[in-house]
């Protein structure tokens, strides 16, 4: 019986791998934050472990719970999946700073606290263990108004790439899944969502980009979610082929709408990515 970790599984994409992993025969270990509201249920091949992954010792308890539990066995997959995306959203002129640092601490030093934590029992289960770090689409468009956001996964990118030299010669694994868009809870009501992320921008900067970038915050970028983003059920799928993979590449591109991009990531110089990605949007460019 293979063994899982995987955190943030309250709900959204984590609690159907949860699903799907048990379903699959593998002992699933459920990180799931106190408090909130979840349909998991412990069982014979799932268990639920309290888990904050924006407190470091939250995290050491989750591993502690995880190593007693296991008796000496270690894990084979660590999904780094617990994230948040629609705080310190805005253009980065006008990002809330005390914001900022809290999506950080839950997006970027929450996957490093569990790597952290949950190393010790990936080694025990090496060579052929794996880590999964959630990045996302984000850090090849660079969609305006995300930019607190794009920071924190551009950052889990990094560690991943500095991760896979470190645990190479313990023969384990890692990758960057970097989905697109997926339409669920966290994405829901996008259009809604968007006019008043606008709203709230300070006025001054408010009033300097609404030339420019207001509709493409509360339309353009709304409209392709809702076009191109993958249901709930086709990212499950996409996931659970990346872990059918032999080997994994440094980057795993999950979505329909994020498969192109990674071909024209490939295709393209940087300079020229970036004028698709600004016509895509909409973006003006400057008129003297």
């Amino acid at each position: 019986m293979k063994t899982a970790f995987i955190t943030g599984a309250n709900v959204g994409q984590a609690n159907l791998l949860v699903k799907a992993l048990s379903q699959r025969g593998w002992r699933v270990f459920a990180g799931v934050l106190p408090g909130a509201p979840t349909d998991l249920a412990n069982s014979d091949t799932v268990t639920l472990v309290d888990q904050d992954v924006s407190k470091t010792e939250s995290v050491q308890r989750s591993a502690e719970f995880v190593t007693k539990a296991l008796a000496g066995q270690g894990i084979d997959l660590l999904m780094n999946v617990a994230g948040v995306a629609n705080i310190g959203v805005g253009v980065l002129e006008g990002a809330d700073l005390a914001q900022a640092e809290r999506l950080f601490q839950i997006n970027t030093f929450g996957q490093l606290r569990v790597v952290q934590a949950f190393l010790p029992l990936l080694r025990r289960n090496a060579p052929g263990s794996r880590i999964a770090n959630y990045s996302s689409g984000a850090i090849i468009a660079n969609p305006v108004g995300a930019g607190v956001y794009n920071m924190s996964k551009h950052a889990i990118h990094g560690m991943t790439l500095t991760l896979r030299h470190e645990l190479a010669p313990f023969g384990i694994q890692v990758t960057s899944i970097i989905p697109g868009g997926v339409l669920t809870a966290m994405s829901a009501n996008a259009h809604e969502n968007t006019r008043k992320t606008w709203a709230m921008q300070p006025e001054a900067v408010r009033k300097a980009y609404d030339p420019y970038l207001k509709k493409v915050m509360e339309q353009v970028l709304p409209d392709m979610l809702e076009k191109s983003g993958a249901t709930p059920e086709q990212a499950l799928e996409g996931t659970l082929k990346i872990l059918d993979k032999k080997t994994w590449a440094p980057m795993e591109l999950l979505g329909k709408d994020v498969k192109p991009m990674g071909l024209m990531r490939r295709l393209l110089s940087d300079g020229q990515l970036e004028a698709m990605m600004r016509s895509a949007f909409k973006i003006p460019s400057y008129k003297a």
